[in-house]
């Protein structure tokens, strides 16, 4: 599978800062020093619907960690998936009485569209859960053969008691825990399972569902979190610098991940950070496929909107905030853009050095965007109110803003 083309990132003088970062693991801030190439595994889409802006925040997040590395002139080896076997997926394809594989064909490629448009930089490998199937079936095979995993009715859990460090992502008690997994795709009220949060890890062929070769393990598709975690361990390896997602995938996803990886190779952890990105709201709610209540990125482009102002919106909250939508975001960005653009048009300005080490220090705190915003709005008053007389400051400031926040003036 491919991913989308990557916009250039102009280069700055200097060099950026080492970045700081909420670890949902140890509930604080790590500093990350991932070495020459900074390893990072963001989950991607399941895709039976098109770009809601929920997402957009969360790949936005994740977009920042990278240009944060790249401005320490490290290398990123990114990589992302795409969930293009499961549940939703089948049952979206089946009501709007479509292939699902079109369907997931379909979103994948709108999904592409809209990261494009939005400036996010893409992985390096972009896998779906179908093509990384043979990486997936030998390690269900080699956890059922360590005693990780059993067998049920056909089915493979995984055996969460079978790693010491379950637990240690989300540090949620066993109440919230199984709550939370019927509610996310779990099953904890399947009768014969040794614990009722063991996930599963290979469900065995379902009349007039799709299914495949699973070796020793029937015919059949994998389970959500082993997906990711065969693409990191073959693309990352153990230890990587940061596992990312909304803040909706700390449990199960990042939780039963971990666990599995863990299991598997005997190493701990899996990544360096885990790290979330909070929830867009909209009326007064999360945004969710299952209530319907969406902004689409693809609908506001097609609605005229641009794209740079659809990332200011998304840049003026923290990455970890939960927030809502509304009309005012919109506009409030759209000022803004406006705002920023009439000052690096003037051919002169106030100096920019100044401007360009308050960019890096907010993101390389924790990605405090909102902080970098209000740096760029000071500079931008100060040159559309009085002007200035360093005639390159104009472009290192459009050229940071490119580099450093993805915005195009």
């Amino acid at each position: 599978m491919h991913a989308w083309p990557a916009s250039e990132v102009p280069a700055l003088p200097g060099q950026g800062r080492d970045l700081r970062i909420h670890d949902t693991a140890t509930g604080g801030l790590v500093s990350l020093d991932p070495g020459p190439v900074a390893r990072i595994y963001v989950c991607g889409i399941t895709p039976y619907d098109a770009t809601h802006l929920g997402h957009a925040a969360t790949y936005n997040a994740f977009d920042l960690v990278q240009r944060v590395w790249l401005d320490t002139k490290r290398q990123v080896h990114y990589v992302q998936n795409v969930t293009d076997i499961d549940d939703p997926l089948l049952e979206r394809a089946e009501r709007d009485g479509i292939d699902w594989a079109a369907l997931a064909e379909k979103e994948t490629a709108l999904f592409r569209e809209d990261m494009t448009a939005l400036r996010m930089l893409p992985p390096r490998q972009y896998i779906g859960a179908v093509e990384a199937i043979p990486g997936i079936v030998p390690l269900v095979e080699r956890l059922r053969d360590a005693g990780a995993a059993y067998e049920l009715e056909g089915d493979v859990y995984f055996s969460v008691e079978s790693d010491p460090h379950f637990g240690e992502v989300s540090h949620l008690d066993a109440a919230a825990m199984r709550l939370l997994s019927a509610e996310r795709g779990g099953d904890p009220d399947r009768p014969g399972k040794k614990n009722p949060l063991d996930p599963m890890l290979w469900m065995a062929a379902r009349e007039g569902e799709p299914s495949w070769d699973g070796g020793s393990l029937g015919r059949g598709r994998p389970g959500w979190h082993i997906e990711c975690v065969a693409i990191a361990l073959d693309h990352l390896g153990m230890g990587f610098d940061v596992q990312g997602g909304g803040s909706d995938l700390a449990f199960p996803h990042h939780e039963m991940g971990a666990s599995h990886a863990q299991a598997l190779t005997g190493e701990f952890p899996m990544a360096k950070a885990y790290v979330h990105a909070g929830m867009v709201a909209l009326h007064g709610e999360k945004m969710s496929k299952s209530k319907g209540n969406l902004v689409f990125v693809s609908q506001l482009r097609r609605d005229g909107v641009d794209p740079a102002a659809i990332r200011l919106a998304l840049l003026a909250h923290h990455y970890r905030a939960d927030w809502e939508w509304t009309d005012q975001v919109l506009q409030d960005a759209l000022d803004r853009v406006g705002r920023w653009r009439a000052a690096v048009s003037r051919p002169d300005g106030p100096p920019a050095e100044a401007l360009v080490d308050e960019i890096r220090e907010a993101l390389a705190a924790d990605l405090d965007a909102p902080a970098a915003l209000a740096a760029v709005d000071r500079w931008a008053a100060l040159q559309n109110e009085r002007g200035g007389t360093d005639e390159g400051a104009p472009g290192v400031v459009s050229r940071a803003v490119d580099a450093l926040l993805g915005v195009a003036l």
